[in-house]
């Protein structure tokens, strides 16, 4: 008898422990499974894992590029059966890395001590990738994170804005006259910048270190000049960290990457912005102790990178009330508010997810449920291929060009003078299919007649416009 209540007791506790620690259990892995797990380059100097994206070629081979503690490596991970690194560039030894692509090259971007934004050209994958050069400016030699928006690149953080009031707030870099040699242009340092998100001229800039914790709305109109359009408070516990945009441009997700109280995605209503409002937070399912870090938007999807919580997928189609479909856990051991696991995400158009791991790298994951949504644009798929007449045209200095893709192919537009030499490169990078709105800004060419074309697998074009300085 004196047994049996012995073991009840004890079973009664156990039962009452796992009721108690509920929010912190790991459900098992759902709806996604690995394809591979590359570790090849292990933390060193005290130094981590950190950022991934990924790259499309022309060819339609996928490659992940991921930020490593002594460098920046490239995998092949089309073949799924053999997922393999193509190259490794050597770094300065930091545990922030980060990288975005335009046209076939990377830009590599870090916190190290004159690291400056590193060029790297992919055209020559898988055999290989080649190291164009290290491009500063003066005052600057470190970033925090990078964002890309068309041909330009928006630098964040660390010195970038030497001299303003904020030197860690956001610089412009101009690819659109040549992609390995860039042109500073403007710059925002009234506050500091970790993250931020631009879509056409509209920056959204995470202030995480802004008491009281702000999202800041900066006009990109004239990209020699930012200026403020808005700002909220990233309420409750402010510390927006990184951001993304939902199709529509009506709503927008950030995290608060913070360990007490844990960070939260979170969904703000930003139709109004002179009246920004929040809609609801949002946290995995069964945990409540994990902090979010980063977040990518993939049409009706949100992908998470969600530290000791792993990769998250939820589903946003309706914002209100996010739900969560699929998730991987990089980091099984433990679920806490550490700054350990999953750091970066990214999807590709077939659908394959890559993920970084501080602390084991590369995976390579697939969902096991259809995903709907993921590639298709704000306003429906055009039924042809167009491009249209630039607006407004004369234009003096900036115009706005158009065109639609009714599948998703790889595309370059760009610009001649009457003499038929390119001045400017506005695209040469795979796009979905949907209609795209790119801004060319005209004003370092002298005024007269130039031509813009599109050409992509099975369509080319050419119109004129005139600049009238």
């Amino acid at each position: 008898m004196k047994n049996h209540n012995f073991f009840l007791a004890i079973l009664v506790l156990l039962s009452s422990l796992a009721l108690s620690n509920d929010s912190f259990s790991q459900l098992g892995n759902s709806n996604m499974t690995q394809i591979a797990n590359r570790n090849t380059h292990p933390p060193t100097g005290g130094s981590l894992y950190s950022a991934l994206w990924g790259y499309r070629a022309p060819n339609g081979r996928e490659y992940a590029i991921l930020g490593c503690a002594n460098g920046t490596a490239f995998y092949d991970i089309t073949d799924t059966t053999n997922v393999v690194e193509c190259d490794f560039v050597p770094g300065p030894i930091n545990s922030w890395r980060e990288m975005k692509t335009y046209s076939h090259y990377a830009y590599v971007v870090s916190e190290a001590n004159n690291s400056g934004l590193l060029i790297i050209d992919l055209q020559y994958l898988p055999d290989s990738v080649r190291v164009v050069r290290t491009w500063t400016y003066s005052g600057y030699t470190k970033t925090h994170s990078i964002q890309q928006d068309g041909p330009y690149l928006y630098l964040n953080g660390g010195n970038v804005t030497q001299g303003m009031s904020d030197p860690g707030g956001v610089t412009v870099v101009d690819l659109t006259g040549n992609p390995e040699n860039p042109t500073k242009r403007g710059s925002w340092g009234n506050e500091y910048v970790h993250d931020c998100r631009v879509r056409n001229d509209t920056m959204y800039a995470c202030n995480i270190y802004d008491p009281p914790g702000t999202v800041s709305v900066i006009s990109l109109a004239n990209k020699d000049v930012l200026s403020n359009i808005s700002s909220w408070v990233n309420n409750p516990n402010p510390f927006p960290h990184n951001c993304a945009l939902l199709p529509g441009r009506t709503f927008i997700l950030t995290t608060d990457e913070t360990s007490t109280p844990v960070g939260k995605l979170k969904v703000w209503n930003i139709s109004n912005l002179s009246n920004v409002t929040f809609v609801t937070s949002w946290q995995p399912t069964g945990i409540t102790n994990t902090i979010v870090h980063n977040v990518e938007v993939y049409g009706n999807y949100a992908l998470i990178a969600h530290y000791t919580a792993g990769v998250r997928l939820v589903n946003i189609s309706n914002p209100a009330a996010p739900t969560e479909v699929a998730w991987f856990d990089t980091y099984p051991s433990q679920n806490t508010n550490s700054y350990n696991g999953c750091w970066g995400v990214y999807m590709f158009p077939s659908g394959k997810i890559i993920a970084s791991d501080r602390q084991t790298g590369l995976y390579v994951l697939r969902t096991t449920i259809p995903l709907t949504g993921i590639n298709e644009p704000e306003n429906g798929t055009p039924s042809s291929f167009e491009l249209r007449q630039n607006y407004p045209n004369p234009f003096n200095p900036s115009t706005t060009i158009e065109f639609s893709l009714p599948k998703g192919q790889f595309v370059t537009v760009k610009v001649f003078d009457i003499l038929g030499r390119e001045v400017a490169l506005l695209a040469d990078e795979y796009r979905n299919a949907g209609s795209y709105s790119i801004r060319f800004d005209a004003g370092r060419l002298a005024s007269g007649v130039y031509y813009y074309s599109i050409k992509s697998d099975n369509f080319s074009q050419t119109k004129k416009m005139v600049l009238n300085k």
